[in-house]
């Protein structure tokens, strides 16, 4: 009897040695905005699909463009798309086009640490490029203060905190900040990586987020679902409707509503400072950027079932961990797109 059991154990043993050589696995790096809800959708997608593994680095979209462009991973992911420059160098050194996927959308809010405060703080697009400028100094300056009248602000020196990395949450935060003031677009410009006026670096969402509630009168810039997971206040952004707005997903689909009737073919676009009354201002696509072409078709088949998975029940779960769905039309395009990936 024993002997039977032992070689029912070597058996399954050696099973196990064989589902592991066949089991597929695609690897990704890119974007920390993304990261909760790519985390998520890899797993119940691993579950539904128990040969295949997605192993997803979160280095920052930067990383994420750098590292697939130069073929080291299957895939990256990004929050703000490559420009011009980035997708033709790809071109003329392979021969064929990254493509840009939206997977869902997303805010970058404005949050804080301010010491005897945790109210939500109304902030006007003049009062959050002074700050990252350098210009606006004290918490009780005008600029914070006139709009929040209710609200007792400490005469404390203002702690900047940004992206230390090349970073799409950046990036869409610079962006904003490159429409909403001229003196930003400037000095500072909008980029995953830019030469910020002041402020400490925090490497990830996670990194801001940690050196924001440790460190008093601070602020920063994280994706919503930071902000509500590690329970930090994050302020209310005046839109260009002139109305105060506060990050939620009804708010963010409101930003996309009007760029989903004309998304470009490419769905490079952006949607900070989009116009409506319920528009949150500094809102977002995120993207998978994947290679037109594989080499091997058995990743090639794997990417486009979990692409068509994502698009459709994939979005199922975006609410539950604070994104935004991808409007029908999007989604619509992009099945369609799907068929370009070779």
């Amino acid at each position: 009897m024993k002997k039977i059991a032992g070689m029912l154990l070597v058996v399954l043993a050696l099973a196990g040695v064989l589902w592991a050589d066949s089991a597929l696995s695609i690897t990704g790096a890119g974007a920390t905005f993304p990261y909760p809800m790519y985390s998520k959708w890899f797993d119940e997608y691993h579950k539904k699909n128990t040969g295949l593994l997605i192993n997803y680095q979160s280095i920052g979209s930067g990383g994420g463009i750098k590292q697939v462009a130069e073929g080291t991973v299957d895939f990256g992911a990004t929050d703000g798309p490559m420009n011009d420059d980035q997708l033709k160098a790809f071109q003329d050194k392979h021969g064929f086009a990254i493509l840009h996927f939206p997977t869902v959308l997303g805010a970058d809010v404005p949050t804080y640490n301010i010491t005897g405060v945790d109210a939500n703080l109304n902030f006007t697009p003049e009062a959050l490029a002074g700050i990252f400028l350098g210009k606006i100094t004290k918490w009780n300056d005008p600029a914070i203060a006139s709009v929040n009248k209710d609200v007792k602000l400490p005469a404390e020196d203002i702690v900047v905190v940004h992206r230390a990395e090349s970073s799409g949450t950046s990036y869409i935060w610079t962006d904003y900040l490159s429409k909403v003031s001229e003196e930003w677009k400037g000095k500072v410009g909008k980029g995953a990586a830019v030469n910020w006026p002041v402020g400490l670096g925090g490497k990830g969402n996670e990194g801001v987020t940690g050196t924001i509630k440790n460190t008093p009168n601070s602020i920063g810039y994280v994706e919503l679902i930071y902000a509500e997971a590690n329970k930090i206040p994050y302020g209310n952004v005046k839109n260009a409707a002139g109305i105060f707005v506060k990050a939620s997903l009804a708010a963010v689909s409101a930003a996309a509503a009007g760029a989903a009737k004309e998304m470009p073919d490419d769905f490079r676009v952006s949607i900070t400072n989009a116009p409506g009354k319920a528009s949150y201002p500094i809102s977002s696509f995120t993207w998978l950027l994947i290679p037109e072409k594989f080499s091997d078709a058995t990743k090639r088949d794997a990417i486009k079932g979990f692409l068509k998975w994502a698009l459709a029940d994939g979005q199922s779960y975006a609410e539950n961990l604070s994104y935004a769905k991808l409007p029908k039309e999007v989604v619509a395009k992009e099945v369609k797109a799907i068929n370009k990936i070779q």
